[in-house]
């Protein structure tokens, strides 16, 4: 059937997928499992439980064995595993490889061959620079003890306390550090894209700095350091808010403030190497195992049901986004394929670690079906120039996907959630939690790059937009023709 001769389809195709994004908002407990709960606040070395004080009729010999065994006990919790710290290894340098080469690669093919090295500058230099910040400040303020918002500054700053003993559950704890310095990076990198090709350098930067600091510090807080959302019982196994929702809305106000690009809706501004973006699909997919199952610090059952689910899910949003692109276009692109793949590990993300294998599948086909729409239908209501579609993808598919996780991780449906769980109840956690991480970001956003432009503007000339940023923003070009 050539459903392009069908009148009308693309309106009631972008009428049906806001008819399923709302009604999977409004949808029909509180489960306390916030994401990455293994990396709650980290414990430190073991403090041996204090000498109990031994009933008056008890014997001297009972009270130091009671004592004994408590100590024991206290040893044998704060010992270190080693195959969790094998396993946060290898998960920490497989979220390293999301980054470099993963995301680089993807956004570096959907640019102009102009384009591509200040891309790739973009991706490692910020990535880089979050990663010395996380270890200064970024993680003292997410994991120690706090407000509802914020830890300490400064209890941990620059890694004080920390050292090659001290644990975290059953890994040291700089390899936690490390972990989570690398879920900041790929954070922040990933707004990038959405602004692509007409930023600044040096404005990527600045605005990098503040948005991390005021925006992704807190958030990571609120939801696995004990924060507001944790309190409220949000469940966020490995990023949706923190991660995907919250960089998705920042690109979308980062694309409305920085403008769109020249000849943009005028001229075809074509990626200019979709293998490159293939590759780092590719890449992102293997990567992503580490960022899911490695939420579980640990090398357990919880890992192992995060890693189907991120097969699952992924495979079955590459199989709805390619049967949309067929059936609304009449042929199947590679690039939609690859794009199916990063909004099917995006809608998992929240949910890995507490749906069922088979509750994965509808989340990943589900957020490949409706981030078609995000970055066509809903992307032109918006009017707006997101260069990499990161509200489109990471956006509309976290919020896909953290919404969806109050449903799936349901028991009834075969997910991990207590006999008592109440899917109409953790729904609205989740959409209370969604709002929330919306509203934050945005403002944190907006703020952020009027200080940004205030102090270095935000926008190359038109003469260096047309030269292309890898000449006029870095001196180097990608291909000697």
């Amino acid at each position: 059937m050539n459903v392009r001769s069908l009148p009308g389809w693309k309106t009631r195709f972008h009428t049906l997928c806001l008819m399923l994004l709302v009604a999977v908002a409004a949808g029909t407990a509180a489960v306390p499992a916030t994401a990455q709960e293994g990396t709650g606040a980290p414990v430190t070395e073991a403090v041996p439980a204090g000498p109990v004080a031994a009933p008056a009729d008890a014997t001297a010999e009972a009270a130091a064995d009671a004592v004994a065994g408590e100590e024991a006990a206290a040893g044998e919790e704060a010992a270190l595993d080693s195959g969790d710290t094998a396993w946060m290894l290898t998960s920490t340098l497989l979220v390293l490889l999301m980054i470099v080469p993963g995301l680089a690669l993807f956004y570096g093919g959907l640019v102009r061959s102009k384009n591509v090295l200040s891309v790739l500058s973009q991706v490692l230099v910020v990535a880089s620079l979050v990663i010395v910040l996380w270890s200064f400040y970024g993680y003292s303020a997410v994991f120690t003890e706090g407000n509802a918002f914020f830890g300490s500054f400064a209890e941990k700053s620059f890694l004080k306390g920390i050292g090659v003993e001290t644990l975290s559950g059953s890994i040291p704890e700089l390899l936690f550090v490390a972990f989570q310095s690398t879920f900041a990076a790929i954070t922040t990198a990933l707004i990038v894209g959405a602004f692509a090709e007409r930023i600044k350098f040096k404005a990527v930067l600045l605005f990098s700095v503040l948005w991390f600091t005021f925006s992704y510090v807190p958030m990571a807080h609120i939801v696995w350091g004990g924060g507001y959302l944790a309190e409220l019982g949000a469940i966020d196994f490995a990023g949706g808010t923190v991660v995907h929702i919250n960089a998705g809305v920042a690109g979308l106000v980062g694309a409305y403030f920085v403008g769109k690009r020249l000849g943009y809706g005028q001229v075809a501004l074509k990626p200019h190497n979709v293998p490159f973006t293939f590759i780092g699909a590719a890449l992102l997919w293997v990567g992503w195992f580490g960022f899911n199952a490695g939420s579980a610090v640990a090398a357990d059952g919880t890992a192992a049901l995060a890693f189907i689910n991120t097969i699952l899910a992924t495979s079955a949003a590459v199989v709805g986004w390619t049967a949309v692109e067929a059936l609304t276009k009449g042929k199947p692109s590679a690039l939609g394929a690859a794009s199916g793949a990063v909004a099917g590990l995006v809608g998992i993300t929240p949910a890995c670690g507490t749906v069922g294998p088979l509750g994965a599948i509808v989340v990943g086909l589900a957020a490949g079906v409706v981030c078609v729409w995000g970055v066509t239908g809903l992307k032109r209501l918006l009017n707006v120039d997101d260069t990499a579609d990161v509200f489109g993808v990471h956006g509309i598919g976290g919020i896909v996907g953290a919404i969806l996780t109050g449903v799936f991780t349901a028991p009834s449906l075969g997910g991990t959630g207590e006999a008592d769980f109440s899917i109409a109840s953790q729904v609205w956690i989740q959409v209370v939690s969604v709002g929330f991480t919306i509203l934050w970001c945005a403002v944190v956003t907006a703020v952020a790059l009027l200080l940004t432009r205030v102090v270095f503007g935000l926008r190359v000339s038109e003469d260096a937009e047309r030269e292309g940023l890898d000449i006029a923003s870095h001196g180097e070009s990608a291909y000697e023709l």
